[in-house]
């Protein structure tokens, strides 16, 4: 029964954000650059908002999406749902910040929304920030004990907003429990290069990597790599749950989810309370915006005791026992 308390209290804290359905209507509108079935960040955002549609039905939740879209080709959709009376439109991704920005000052009664960031946009512009150090934070904490090397690849996308948050943490946790492990970083330099990420990974292994982690989208090419070394004792910790469920998670010894429902269920409410914006809302395990599972399929390299370590760290987190000073890794 333990095992499902991390991911049960997350759940029950997300439905307690807001208890009360729609007082009226809401069109929900999603926009990103890979797919809403990416087993990553496009399909984290894409699963909360149909979950909570379904949690209301479909008479009080409207919801469509376009994929795909650059930046550069994003505003023309932008605009086709502002047409069509969407109230809220989430451009799932920082680098659409400059099109966000554009957009609502041209259309100041829609809600619009983007992240990962830190910074208060708009008024009527919401931005979300994953604290994605303490996911990152957990993951280091059994990579840095798992490691028979002590040589750890981390492939990311860029040095930036949750990921950089992520990395770091991730570090941190190495640090926490295995000082001698050595962290290799990365960066493919996009977030959804699947092909640069799989270079990545494969070249970190070659030089003694035996535990491997990388958040955003592109990190599924990179845990495609390590699934390659089928018979060899190569780990990888992901960034996103669905990870548990694909071909290659034999590989996956646990996994984080960022829980988007707690943000889709505020956009709502806040607007519906009249705010359209001019806040930043947060992802953290207190909050129930992240959900933390173990793989018990990958067998006795997730021991006790490493489970046990990664436990106490997630309980203390969520406690706010643990300061994870992400920003001090250089």
């Amino acid at each position: 029964m333990k095992r499902f308390v991390f991911a049960l209290v997350a759940l029950c804290l997300i439905v307690g954000v807001v208890a009360a359905a729609p007082k009226t209507k809401v069109k929900i509108a999603l926009i990103v650059e890979s797919t809403v079935d990416d087993k990553g960040w496009c399909q984290a955002m894409h699963d909360a908002i149909t979950a909570v549609q379904k949690k209301y039905g479909s008479a009080l939740v409207e919801y469509s999406y376009s994929e795909k879209m650059k930046p550069v080709d994003a505003g023309s959709a932008a605009r086709q749902y502002v047409a069509k009376g969407f109230d809220i439109i989430i451009c799932h991704g920082a680098q659409y910040k400059n099109l966000v920005l554009e957009m609502a000052e041209e259309f100041p009664k829609t809600t619009f929304a983007f992240g990962t960031s830190g910074e208060i946009g708009p008024k009527n512009v919401f931005t979300y920030m994953p604290e994605s150090e303490e996911t990152g934070y957990v993951n280091g904490i059994i990579a840095g004990l798992v490691t028979k090397s002590n040589i750890i690849g981390l492939v990311g996308p860029v040095d930036g907003g949750d990921a950089a948050r992520y990395n770091r943490g991730f570090i941190l946790g190495v640090r926490a429990v295995n000082p001698k492990a050595n962290v290799q970083v990365a960066y493919t330099g996009s977030f959804g290069d699947f092909v640069k990420a799989a270079e990545l990974a494969h070249t970190q292994i070659k030089a003694g990597a035996d535990v491997l982690t990388g958040s955003a989208q592109q990190a599924l090419g990179a845990l495609r790599a390590v699934a390659e070394y089928k018979d060899k004792n190569i780990w990888w910790l992901g960034q996103d749950t669905a990870q548990l469920t694909i071909p290659e998670s034999y590989k996956v010894i646990a996994a984080a989810s960022y829980a988007y429902e707690a943000v889709v269920e505020q956009l709502i409410d806040k607007r519906q309370a009249g705010v359209l914006g001019g806040e930043v809302l947060p992802l953290n395990f207190a909050n129930g915006g992240f959900i933390y599972k173990f793989n018990d399929k990958v067998g006795p390299v997730l021991t006790a005791d490493i489970r046990k370590a990664a436990e106490k760290a997630l309980a203390d987190i969520t406690a706010n026992k643990i300061t994870i000073p992400w920003k001090d890794v250089k």
